[in-house]
Order: C-alpha cells, then sequence, then structure tokens
C-alpha cells in the first residue's frame, strides 16, 4: 500500500507539485485535515500512519515526514530558504530543520527536489550521499502558452510574482524600477497584498501611482496577467527551483532574474540575469528588456523553447518510477 500525503495540494509551488504527481497514483490520503506544515504535525502523522506495514511506502510530496513510521518513507525537499535565508526564519525553524529535518534525510529511503542546486545543497547540508537525492525537477501546466488576451489592466505593465517575503527582494526591485528611465505609464505589478512597510517604502521612491498589488491571485488568473506583462521581474536573493520564471517564457513574455542560487539553471539561458544586491544592475536590464524590441524577441524564442523542455509529465513520470521501485 502507498500512503501519501495529499493535504499539500494547492495553488503554492509545493501545492501545484502536489497535484500533479499525486494525479496519476494510486494511494491511500493520509487520515489528517491539518496543515502538513503547522507545529505538531509530524506526530499527528505518526499517529495516522500507524497501520502501515512495513511493506508498505509513505510518500510526502512536501518537507513533512513522521517521528516513527512503521514503513520506508520518501519525501520532498524543494528548498531550504529556512537554512540559508535567516531572516525568513526563526530560531524554532532552524532547530527544526537542524535536528528533526537532517535526521529525516538520513532516515528516508530516498529524497525528491526539484534543481541540482538544492540536491547539492540538501547533500551538503544534511550530509547524505548523492545518489539519494533525486531531482526530479517541475513542469508547465499547458495552460501557459501565448495568446492575445485583453489586458484587464488600464496600464502596460512589469509583473512580479511575490509574497512579501524578504528574500523575494521587493525593496530593490521597486527602487530599480522607480530609478529606470522607462515610460512612466508602465506599472510595475505585484500579486498578493501590500504592507505599510512596503507602501512606506513606494512612497518614498516617488512611485506611489505606478506599483499596484492584486491581491490574492489565483491560478487560473496567472496565464492571461503573465501574456500581458511587458516583463517578468523576477530578482529574488534565493530560490530552489523559480517556477514563474518559465510560467512566463511559456506565456512568450521576456525574463529578468537573478544569476544566484537555482535561477540561472531554471532560467537556461533563456532569461536576462542580473546580481539581485545591485539596484543599478535591475534598473539597466528593466530599461534594455522594455526599449530593444529585438532583444525581447530573442528572449522569447529562447524562453519558448526553454519552456518546452519542462512538463509536469515528465515530473511524474520520474516521481512514480522512483516510488514503484522503492
Amino acid at each position: 500500500m502507498l500512503y501519501a500525503d495529499q493535504r499539500w495540494i494547492g495553488n503554492h509551488g509545493i501545492g501545484r507539485f502536489a497535484r500533479h504527481v499525486l494525479a496519476g497514483l494510486t494511494y491511500c490520503p493520509v487520515s489528517l485535515t491539518s496543515h502538513p506544515a503547522a507545529p505538531l504535525d509530524s506526530w499527528r502523522l505518526t499517529r495516522a500512519l500507524l497501520k502501515a506495514a512495513p511493506n508498505d511506502l509513505f510518500f510526502s510530496p512536501g518537507y513533512n515526514t513522521p517521528l516513527f513510521c512503521p514503513s520506508p518513507f520518501v519525501f520532498t525537499i524543494h528548498d531550504l530558504s529556512h537554512v540559508y535565508c535567516p531572516e525568513n526564519s526563526s530560531p524554532l525553524i532552524r532547530l527544526y530543520y537542524a535536528t528533526y529535518l537532517k535526521r529525516a534525510c538520513h532516515r528516508a529511503v530516498r529524497i525528491l527536489t526539484v534543481s541540482e542546486f538544492t540536491r547539492g545543497q540538501i547533500v551538503s547540508w544534511s550530509g547524505v550521499p548523492m545518489n539519494k537525492v533525486l531531482n526530479v525537477g517541475c513542469g508547465v501546466d499547458p495552460a501557459y502558452h501565448p495568446g492575445n488576451d485583453p489586458n484587464r489592466l488600464p496600464f502596460p505593465y512589469i509583473f512580479s510574482v511575490s509574497n512579501r517575503k524578504r528574500h523575494k527582494n521587493e525593496l530593490r526591485m521597486i527602487e530599480a524600477f522607480a530609478k529606470s528611465e522607462i515610460d512612466k505609464r508602465i506599472h510595475l505589478v505585484f500579486t498578493g497584498s501590500v504592507t505599510a512597510k512596503l507602501a512606506r517604502w513606494i512612497e518614498r521612491q516617488g512611485v506611489t501611482s505606478r506599483v499596484d498589488f492584486l491581491g490574492s491571485v489565483s491560478e487560473g488568473q496567472l496565464p492571461s496577467l503573465y501574456r500581458n506583462a511587458q516583463v517578468l521581474l523576477f530578482t529574488s536573493l534565493y530560490e530552489g527551483f523559480g517556477l514563474p520564471l518559465l510560467e512566463a517564457m511559456a506565456c512568450g513574455t521576456p525574463v529578468v532574474t537573478s544569476n544566484v542560487t537555482a535561477m540561472p539553471e531554471t532560467a537556461g539561458g533563456a532569461a536576462i540575469l542580473v546580481e539581485p544586491r545591485t539596484i543599478t544592475g535591475i534598473s539597466q536590464a528593466i530599461q534594455q528588456v522594455i526599449e530593444d524590441a529585438s532583444l525581447r524577441v530573442q528572449l522569447q524564442q529562447r524562453g519558448l523553447a526553454r519552456a518546452a523542455e519542462f512538463s509536469w509529465t515528465k515530473t511524474s513520470i520520474k516521481v512514480h518510477e522512483l516510488l514503484l521501485a522503492v
């Protein structure tokens, strides 16, 4: 019997991964409704798996594992941002990673991840052998494709898929946007809601009327937002994969992203790479893509070819083959 944690399914990055890789599996869902990242979930999961037998298997598409499990288990680490981005973590979370999660890496039969960058970080941090960690990648849903959707926003815009976490580097992106010498009719549009701190920073940069927040955006709304954007601006300080890069590329949208962590690997030469801590570099890249029509065409063509190399079908096959082998 295969047990799997279906609670990860959702519209966030891990949620999309979970939805696709679990779709083709015959499995018994765990009998829990709490969030898999909630405190004490490891104990709840342990109790839910008490009936598992030694020849059963537990699979989590996220980073949660039981404290003890009668059966072998496979789980997924999408990134180690809580380890390498302390500004987004807490002493308690870092303790959890340093003790419990590191122990889970050694107890697991295999560990799945989504990029060679993250694979290397897991091996270096946990001390497990390289062959224990499998990079299964991520995919792009067929809904992400070029098109001529009407622009629902009353202005041209640069798009940023973000979430107010500090490693998303929003303060520098906003400052770079404010300093770029582009048409003042162009706005910078973020997913999610503005915070008081961010609103003050936007006002300080003098671009309050040109920076917008869309609030909660469903996955169904994203393709059209990508297609109508002048460029995707995604200059994060840390990513384990960077799925918005591929989604934008699949929609024919040029991408400006960072030259650090997994983003160069995901972009695969199909984006403008910048040093994310250098405001001038981000600003110049924005201006270059907006003003150079031939560059935009090149990035669109390279991006479409790059995105075509990834599919959820490929990812699912890798996951399913591993689970069957185990």
